[in-house]
Formats: C-alpha cells, sequence, structure tokens
C-alpha cells in the first residue's frame, strides 16, 4: 500500500484526486493538507508520495520540503516552468534519491494529443496552438500548451524546419497572441469550458486540426493515479507522463 499526501486537498482537483486515490488499488491517502495546514503533516502521516495541486506561488517550496525531506512528489499544480525546474534539479544534485514528476496534464487524451501534434508539427508550414479554460484558471497561457509548443518546436527543429511564415509588422494590442519557443499561443477564458486545447496546423493548400476537450475533472484522474504509483522509479525530475504511459 503506498501512502499518499495531497496537498491542495480541497480544491476542485485536489478533492477529485482524493476520492480518485481512495478507490484506486493499493493507494491509500494518509494526509489531506489544505491552505493553513503544515507541511510537517507530510512526515507525520508517513507518506510515501506528495500529490501537489496548489498554487504557482507555493508549489516550488512544496516540492522544496518534499526533496528536501525524502518524499517523492507529483506536481500537477500549473506554472511549473523551466526556471523553477532547475532550482530542483540544482536542490537534487547529482544522484537524486527522489522522484519530481511534473505533469502539465493529467488527461490521457491530452497527452496524446501532444505527442500527436509534436508528430505532425514538421510536416506543416504553419502551427498555432489554442486553450481554452475557464475562467478562475489564475495563469495564461496554461501548462498544458506551454508544454505543447516545446515539444512542437523541439521536433521542427530537429527536422530542420523553417520559421513559421507571418508577415505581421502591426499589433499594438496582441491580437496575434504570446510565442512559447516560437510557437503562437492564444489562451481563451470563458465560462462553460474545463479545459481544451487545439494545435492548428497549416500547408499549401490544406490545414489539419488537432484538438481534445476535458468536460468534466474525472478526465484527469487516470492519470492522476497512474502517476502516483509509478513516481519513485526513475529519481530524479520527470517531466511529463509519456514515460508512464509508455510513450
Amino acid at each position: 500500500m503506498t501512502r499518499v499526501a495531497v496537498l491542495g486537498a480541497k480544491g476542485r482537483m485536489g478533492s477529485e484526486s482524493v476520492r480518485a486515490i481512495e478507490a484506486a488499488d493499493g493507494l491509500e491517502v494518509v494526509a489531506q493538507i489544505g491552505v493553513d495546514d503544515p507541511l510537517d503533516l507530510i512526515a507525520s502521516s508517513g507518506a510515501e508520495v506528495a500529490l501537489d495541486f496548489t498554487q504557482p506561488a507555493v508549489a516550488l517550496d512544496n516540492v522544496a520540503w518534499c526533496v528536501e525531506h525524502g518524499v517523492h512528489v507529483v506536481v500537477g499544480t500549473s506554472g511549473f516552468d523551466d526556471d523553477r525546474i532547475g532550482v530542483v534539479r540544482d536542490l537534487m544534485g547529482e544522484t537524486p534519491t527522489t522522484e519530481v514528476l511534473i505533469v502539465p496534464n493529467f488527461s490521457i487524451g491530452a497527452v496524446l494529443m501532444m505527442k500527436f501534434a509534436a508528430t505532425a508539427a514538421p510536416f506543416f508550414e504553419s502551427v498555432e496552438v489554442i486553450e481554452l479554460h475557464h475562467p478562475a484558471k489564475v495563469d495564461a497561457p496554461s501548462g498544458t500548451a506551454t508544454r505543447t509548443a516545446e515539444l512542437i518546436a523541439a521536433a521542427r527543429a530537429e527536422a530542420g524546419s523553417a520559421p513559421l511564415p507571418d508577415a505581421t509588422t502591426t499589433d499594438p494590442d496582441g491580437a496575434r497572441g504570446a510565442t512559447v519557443a516560437g510557437i503562437p499561443v492564444h489562451s481563451v477564458r470563458a465560462r462553460g469550458f474545463v479545459a481544451s486545447q487545439e494545435v492548428l496546423l497549416g500547408g499549401e493548400g490544406e490545414t489539419f486540426s488537432i484538438r481534445h476537450d476535458s468536460h468534466d475533472r474525472t478526465s484527469f484522474m487516470p492519470g492522476v493515479v497512474a502517476a502516483v504509483r509509478a513516481v519513485g522509479q526513475r529519481p530524479g525530475i520527470t517531466v511529463g507522463l509519456d514515460d508512464v504511459l509508455g510513450l
């Protein structure tokens, strides 16, 4: 039985994760940690794995605490960028004994969408990412969109793809969106969405669209359970569920 502490357990993703972990064979939630609870509850509960669904402002401190105390951690909090990963890598040293598994999106469909987008990107002249979330989301672009753009850019660089065509010279209001790793990314925040993303690819005479929609947070739970079960098998930092899913 793997003992799990859930940080941010009262939030939307945290509370759903508590229910999913409790229902999964071989997993047990031993601590539900809220915003005002001390992290020492992780140690006193005997948790071997911490699942973080808190806020970007505190997630790095939570991960650092877990690493220092020998607790494997799955990070579901958005906004865990390269700078934060670098801080954790320095903290872990050259011979890490714990694993930090950073997951931009726990949906199996979203993971496949990112994989398919990176595979397709070198075959098309143009590519842009549109992500759509509920208006309570605090960060933009989403972690999934950022990761998707990074994977697309890496695949195009490896293939020697030409720069994306774009004749825009005037955009005072930012209508062309943000640029992540050279890939245009557009964020929509609107009531009715949970988490959606579309990758638009275009070539001469054709377009290709890859889209994924999560309509309910239960769609993330198989990935959450898989991540909690797998964390600790590869000491160090792992980004994404690709290895966990055998991709």
